[in-house]
């Protein structure tokens, strides 16, 4: 599990050192403390998170000293999780737990509004993405800090978190109880529902989205090119056909969905907002036939086949 030596993963440590002691489940569990090094004292601030990860039971513990490369949040946080999924290779686990709770996702929908997102994004942290698990979404950072003084564990409080630098401090320390004021103290749980319900209403979306590509697709999986004069740096193109009547009649919500999806089967990234809505022109008809320039060195055409089939065309490298 991640550990950052704050109330929240302390307590999730505390939790899991319980239920191992308990055979509630089998073990072993360890733990990784990712120390950015950004400020001063956080090599101390991680010794003691391990300490006291060790304390309540869990077994291995490492401590990762990192580089960060570039400024705020989001470089932190990819340098910790390239960290930890490092770590969780290593000694061979089978998921990496973290200790997001109900008021981490509260700031996420709110932070998805911002951004005037869909309902993937109004979902917020999920409670499992791939490896990823978050058992304490559910729990309010009040909780996480009960049960660390029940275990008699000291917790570090990261000072950057008081920084109205970043903006989720501003969203937690400014707009939520702001919020809490106007709407009242349920405004936190209310974000939380928002956020289950978008999940359960954006996974079916997906779902649909696939079966969608799948009817769409000329074939069941993209084509790899190998003409030596087509690859670049030792990568094929990859080229996929969708059928672009059946993607222009679709209901808007599932194509939007099936072109991103079309675009990271050829090796791209999900295309934003301004680059979906080109998407989208490119299958109403509108404007040129492309191409359409994606992340990831992905083109979209419209094009016409042998046969006299509409189709757009998806060319990535993989």
């Amino acid at each position: 599990m991640a550990v950052s030596g704050g109330a929240d993963s302390l307590a999730l440590a505390a939790t899991l050192g319980w239920a191992l002691g308990e055979g509630l489940i089998d073990g072993p569990v360890g733990a990784v403390i990712v120390d950015h090094g950004l400020q001063l004292g956080s090599a101390e601030a991680a010794a003691e998170a391990a300490a006291a990860c060790r304390e309540v039971g869990l077994d291995p513990v490492i401590v990762e000293r990192v580089e960060v490369e570039g400024h705020g949040e989001a470089a932190a946080r990819t340098a910790r999780y390239e960290a930890l999924e490092a770590a969780r290779e290593r000694v061979g686990a089978d998921f990496l737990l973290t200790a997001h709770t109900a008021d981490d996702q509260a700031e996420q929908v709110l932070l998805g509004l911002a951004r005037g997102s869909g309902t993937r994004s109004l979902a917020g942290i999920p409670a499992r993405r791939a490896r990823v698990l978050r058992p304490f979404l559910e729990l309010r950072r009040s909780d996480t800090e009960a049960v660390c003084k029940a275990h008699g564990l000291s917790f570090w409080v990261d000072p950057t978190n008081a920084s109205p630098e970043f903006l989720r401090n501003r969203v937690r320390h400014e707009l939520l109880p702001a919020l809490r004021e106007v709407l009242g103290e349920g405004i936190d749980d209310a974000l939380v529902r928002t956020a289950r319900l978008a999940a359960q209403d954006a996974e079916l979306l997906d779902r649909l989205a696939e079966e969608l590509v799948e009817d769409a697709a000329r074939a069941s999986e993209p084509t790899v090119l190998g003409e030596a004069g087509d690859r670049v740096a030792g990568r094929a193109p990859l080229v996929w056909d969708l059928d672009r009547l059946l993607i222009r009649d679709a209901p808007a919500a599932l194509r939007s969905r099936a072109l991103r999806q079309a675009a990271m089967a050829v090796g791209g990234r999900a295309p934003n907002a301004e680059r979906t809505a080109a998407l989208e022109r490119l299958v109403a008809g509108v404007g040129s036939a492309g191409p359409v320039q994606l992340n990831g060195r992905v083109s979209v055409t419209r094009e016409r086949l042998g046969d006299g089939r509409a189709v757009v065309r998806f060319r990535g490298l993989a």
